[in-house]
């Protein structure tokens, strides 16, 4: 489906979110009909780079609008880079700095913006989000208008949270759409008990979800520009992902 790219600007308060908007071109969207579903896409640590911005083109070639916010725009705005050692010391000294009321406020911009686009069905909005990024997702799972969310890989949800609150697992009980987690059983981050522990709160709270554990896979697994690219099990949670927002979104 022929699509249209292009980088905008979020406006929240005084802050001006740098962000990655596709959708489909006027032929996809005279051919879908009528407003369309709209998903967030959370960036790793490593900003709104080439992997970030090409998942967002395959949503909008699926028919959805897709957005990616630059989630470090108050630390390192216009920040993106590849994969090797030293720009994951960047990126994850971003990282700490972040915090859970700017994340939640900067994604609840994001929504905002969606939802006065005219293209947009503000009744059907999820939420995707990898590595950092699945953290962040989990968080945003909770705002009342996103009502299905994947995770991909977020390290340290039981345990840490941005700012050194209570840590992410205890914001379970107030997720409102359905959850998908997706971790590999080789991630050297996540401990396969945190991916237990998640499972268990969101049982716990009745959360409607489902867990992915991919036994030959690590962290960053669905992103085929890392080392740890696994192609079997990026293709299976793709699936799964159409699953997830095609059932809730429509």
């Amino acid at each position: 489906m022929e699509i249209q790219t292009g980088k905008v600007q979020v406006r929240n308060g005084d802050l001006q979110i740098e962000a990655y908007l596709a959708e489909p071109g006027i032929s996809g969207r005279a051919e879908l009909g009528g407003q369309r579903p709209a998903i967030v896409v959370i960036q790793e640590i490593f900003g709104v780079n080439s992997h970030i911005r090409e998942v967002t083109d395959r949503f909008a070639r699926l028919g959805y609008v897709a957005i990616a916010p630059a989630i470090y725009q108050r630390l390192a705005p216009g920040f993106e880079t590849g994969y090797a050692p030293e720009d994951v010391q960047l990126g994850r000294k971003y990282k700490e700095q972040t915090r859970t009321d700017e994340l939640l406020s900067d994604v609840r911009a994001t929504i905002d913006y969606l939802k006065i686009m005219s293209s947009v069905n503000p009744a059907a909005i999820g939420c995707i989000g990898f590595c950092f990024g699945g953290l962040v997702a989990y968080l945003a799972a909770t705002l009342p208008e996103i009502k299905a969310t994947a995770s991909f890989y977020g390290a340290g949800i039981p345990v840490w949270c941005p700012g050194n609150g209570k840590p992410t697992i205890a914001y379970t009980p107030e997720i409102k759409g359905t959850l998908y987690g997706f971790f590999g059983m080789e991630d050297a981050s996540i401990p396969p008990e945190h991916v237990d522990q998640i499972e268990a709160a969101l049982q716990q709270a009745a959360v409607p979800h489902r867990i992915f554990r991919y036994q030959s896979a690590g962290h960053g697994f669905f992103c085929d520009q890392r080392s740890s690219y696994q192609p079997e099990a990026a293709a299976d949670a793709w699936n799964q992902v159409q699953e997830l927002f095609s059932r809730m979104l429509g």
